[in-house]
């Protein structure tokens, strides 16, 4: 019989990315980066008028730090340890949305963590299709996505329903101001207490309502 299948993001589900990116936009670029609900619309502005970044240019500068800046993440708490619990009955998919051109840094950057399991890099996409597409693959016996963006979630739904969806927030800032996704299964922003949630939908058990 196939193994079960954690398929899980990296920033802010594995990695701390907002609070580090924030402190390099202040202190490289002088603007002032705060995220209110987890939107980056309209969430910088330069220090020197008061002027808001655009969203273009703050994809730039979110390009920019991943290109440059990786080596400022931290690791998310109990986060290594509990993949390490799952990977002891289950395979580990890290399916983050950097380009191609990211993977060889992620990858090193997640084995300093001592994290070392496949990553698949899926651009900006949503990531139905690429769940869906490791579903085929894998055949697990039962699956889990992890992420922290409601949309993702809703693409979940939509293209591998039978996939348990947890959603994630690791950043206890944004945490506070995002409501759980209303296509996740549940809402667990601490791996020390997501863990056994994960294993439980492993081992068989339902969701309970």
């Amino acid at each position: 019989m196939s193994r079960p299948l954690l398929i899980t993001d990296c920033d802010e589900v594995l990695l701390h990315m907002v609070r580090h990116m924030s402190a390099w936009l202040d202190e490289v670029h002088a603007i002032d980066f705060r995220p209110t609900g987890g939107f980056f619309a309209k969430a910088a502005r330069r220090r020197s008028d008061g002027s808001l970044v655009s969203d273009e240019e703050l994809w730039a500068f979110l390009d920019g730090f991943f290109a440059t800046e990786m080596q400022r993440q931290t690791l998310v708490p109990h986060a290594r340890e509990a993949l390490e619990r799952i990977a002891r009955v289950a395979d580990v998919v890290v399916l983050t949305n950097l380009g191609e051109e990211c993977l060889t840094g992620r990858v090193d950057q997640l084995a300093r963590f001592g994290i070392e399991h496949r990553i698949v890099c899926n651009g900006m996409g949503s990531k139905g299709a690429p769940v869906a597409r490791l579903i085929e693959e894998y055949r697990p016996s039962v699956a889990v996505f992890v992420d922290d963006l409601a949309p993702h979630h809703a693409s979940v739904a939509r293209a591998a329903p039978d996939v348990y969806r947890l959603h994630m927030i690791a950043e206890p800032d944004i945490a506070a101001e995002v409501a759980p996704a209303p296509d996740a299964h549940a809402r667990i922003d601490d791996w020390a207490e997501a863990v056994d949630w994960v294993l439980a939908r492993f081992q068989g058990q339902p969701v309970s309502v």
